[in-house]
């Protein structure tokens, strides 16, 4: 037998990476080759049918349009069915009668086996769409290879040398001052065990800095001989997709790249929704699950069903994202032929996921390059300026439906979470998710500057380009942000907030037009550190959040003039979920830093009521209530008020709890009353005395248990002003 096989569809070669079978009768397909002769349907090894009554039917089919002999249907004789012994009018020849239910039935049986025996035009299948030859991918492959195994054994023996010198030099500076303290010590100048041993310590301390500096200069030449030696062979790897689309007259992909230019169209335009990159997401899961020895035949498998060059980016995409090369453990012995060998620039420290990213995408004849600049990552606060290399980084511009395309793999990077927990942007694998951030592949350019900034302007990909100082003062935000298609009302807002003299200021964010399963919640911190109180007090207290009119406010009450950070968190819920009263888990979409030059004003704190909103628009989004009498936040009111709302589903209970700062709220428990009445709810309150007073509401519905006990659920609060009691 031939050492390669041919599928049976399309008659081009199958490659490993790519086969499915042999089935029963020896046969193989393209895994895109493997769909129904009839209809077209994909199908799998679990799915497929052949046609039982022809052996010399090599094709395959779905169970709808698979041959099948029934019980009534007669047996081919020479291709044609035997005479069933009827005329045409459906009666025995010879003038004999038959039962009128069975002939329908053989009626049925021979339509359905005439239908199946017509001529169906073939399905049209161009077999695999591969622009480069296998072979020759493969050579050139090998030839990479090879010049990584060299580059490889070159860094390894450097740093051998490297290691023996610093040995050598860290042996002589030890025993020079050991020596100058042993004849401090027989001169009698030193004669304490202390200082001996102050000695040993600084000189360990000086040992591990100098051997820091070390590895770290190390690691940024290996990085940078690494994407150079990546930069080379991707270029050759495109050049033999250029020659091979030249020869085949296939030029719809640009031969060279094309220079940066903001995109024609925005990512929603292309796709608005994970799903349809189902199957593609599926098969790159898949194979990140297995392994295999080449990127040759990576990328054949991670493109079979891949319809553009999008789905081609999108699959490699996933793949790195799923591998998640963080975490990955190496062998101390790794060959270059094998499935881990592939990812030894991993073990090295010397490939990143934009290097690799650029790698396969080269394998793909995808233009991609890769951006330096600086982006607002991790420990950065708002209002910090980019005068040094700790926010450096690095990530991916790639050419895709005619324009380039922004990837960030390493923040797109999955982890692994309970099947339970995850968002829906993840795919399930038993009790595991792979969980991902789909913002970071195609980020539109006008997003994309919100946290990366590039050293050249022209990779920005925006009409007018911003500058680094821009660039610090735009807020500071999150790509949920996006993902949830939130915006500031102000579209002149920075990072950094300043109060008025009263201590005031205010951050507005205009929810989407299906926003109402979004929560948000706030904290607040001191900038300078981890402090979150004040005299005692949490400093959630000095920070009022409310919805109105599909906008979400935040209005902090700076109570000194030391600079504040407000964090914003938000999550998508519905209201079955938040009635069970799990905790929710919040995430940030933005940050702000807070600056009160100067405060005329003492500030007091809010009643100490349940954290989120003010306001009753939370009780209408997850709870259904109507307000009837008091839409706004704030109420101002004398000694008696009553807050009404109707109720569009049933609820079984209502609790109200009032506060006041300084006040026992035990003091408080008889001044409040909640009565219901048909689908109207009345709470009632009393105050005994002067003041501003917090409410909260609580319900339940009629059927919810938790652990067999009813649970009370925060429905929403009020911040009251009463007067002339």
């Amino acid at each position: 037998m031939s050492s390669k096989q041919h599928c049976n569809r399309c008659a081009k070669l199958v490659y490993p990476t790519d086969k499915i079978g042999p089935l029963k009768d020896s046969t193989f397909f393209h895994n895109g080759c493997f769909k129904c002769y009839i209809c077209g349907t994909r199908l799998a090894l679990k799915t497929y049918c052949n046609n039982r009554n022809d052996i010399n039917d090599k094709e395959v089919y779905c169970s709808n349009h698979v041959p099948i002999a029934g019980p009534h249907d007669l047996p081919m004789v020479n291709g044609k069915p035997q005479s069933n012994g009827l005329d045409n009018n459906n009666h025995m020849k010879n003038g004999n009668w038959i039962d009128a239910g069975l002939s329908d039935m053989k009626i049925a049986h021979a339509m359905k086996a005439t239908q199946v025996a017509r001529p169906y035009p073939k399905i049209s299948h161009e077999g695999a769409k591969y622009v480069v030859d296998y072979d020759a991918q493969t050579r050139l492959e090998l030839l990479h290879r090879s010049a990584e195994d060299q580059l490889y054994e070159a860094f390894q023996d450097k740093r051998n040398r490297e290691a023996e010198e610093f040995e050598k030099e860290n042996t002589e500076e030890w025993e020079k001052a050991l020596e100058e303290f042993a004849k401090k010590y027989d001169k009698g100048q030193s004669s304490s065990k202390a200082n001996k041993d102050d000695l040993i310590r600084q000189l360990t301390i000086k040992r591990e800095k100098k051997l820091e500096t070390l590895h770290s200069k190390r690691r940024e030449r290996e990085r940078h001989q690494t994407a150079e030696l990546v930069d080379r062979q991707a270029k050759e790897m495109l050049d033999l997709f250029k020659a091979s689309r030249q020869e085949y007259s296939n030029l719809q992909y640009p031969s060279t790249p094309p220079p940066p230019v903001p995109p024609s169209c925005s990512k929603r335009e292309i796709y608005t929704s994970t799903d349809y990159f189902s199957s593609i997401d599926e098969v790159a899961i898949h194979c990140a699950r297995n392994e295999v020895a080449s990127f040759t035949d990576l990328i054949r498998t991670l493109s079979s069903g891949a319809r553009s060059d999008v789905d081609v980016a999108r699959a490699i995409y996933r793949w790195i994202t799923i591998k998640n090369l963080n975490t990955m453990i190496f062998d101390e012995s790794i060959q270059s032929d094998t499935p881990m060998g592939l990812l030894r620039g991993i073990k090295y420290g010397t490939e990143s996921y934009h290097v690799l990213f650029k790698r396969l995408c080269s394998y793909a004849g995808l233009h991609c390059v890769v951006i330096k600049g600086f982006s607002k990552s991790a420990g950065y606060q708002p209002g910090y300026s980019f005068d040094d290399h700790r926010f450096r980084n690095t990530w991916n511009a790639v050419y895709l439906d005619g324009s380039w395309r922004f990837v960030q793999c390493n923040w797109g990077a999955r982890h692994l979470v309970n099947a339970k927990d995850g968002s829906h942007e993840a795919k399930s694998d038993g009790n595991l998710r792979y969980e991902y951030d789909d913002h970071y592949f195609m980020t539109d350019p006008e997003e994309f500057i919100y946290e990366f900034f590039p050293s050249e302007p022209a990779w920005q990909l925006l009409p007018r380009s911003l500058s680094l100082l821009q660039f610090e003062r735009i807020p500071f935000v999150r790509s949920l942000f996006f993902k949830y298609n939130l915006s500031f009302t102000d579209s002149k807002l920075e990072s950094t907030i300043y109060t008025d003299k009263t201590g005031a200021s205010s951050v507005s964010i205009r929810l989407p037009p299906k926003g109402d399963s979004l929560i948000f919640h706030y904290n607040l911190k001191f900038f300078d550190s981890e402090e979150n109180t004040i005299s005692g007090m949490s400093l959630k207290r000095f920070v009022m959040q409310s919805v109105s009119d599909d906008i979400v406010t935040f209005r902090v009450h700076a109570p000194s003039t030391r600079p504040l950070l407000l964090d914003i968190f938000a999550n998508s819920v519905s209201s079955g979920a938040y009635l069970t009263g799990q905790p929710i888990k919040f995430k940030s979409v933005c940050k702000f830093k807070v600056l009160c030059e100067s405060l005329q004003v003492i500030m007091v704190p809010l009643p100490e009521c349940a954290s989120g909103e003010w306001g009753p628009a939370k009780a209408t989004r997850l709870f259904g209530l109507l307000p009837v009498s008091h839409p706004d936040a704030i109420i101002n009111t004398g000694r008696y008020v009553e807050i009404r709302f109707r109720m569009t589903r049933p609820l079984s209970e209502f609790v109200a709890s009032l506060h006041r700062n300084r006040t026992d709220d035990r003091q408080l428990q008889s001044c409040t009353r909640s009565i219901l009445k048909g689908d109207m709810v009345y709470i009632q309150i009393d105050f005994p005395g002067e003041g501003q007073y917090g409410l909260d509401i609580y319900t339940r519905q009629n059927d919810q248990l938790v652990n067999g006990k009813q649970l009370l659920t925060h429905c929403c609060k009020y911040l009251i002003h009463s007067r002339n009691c």
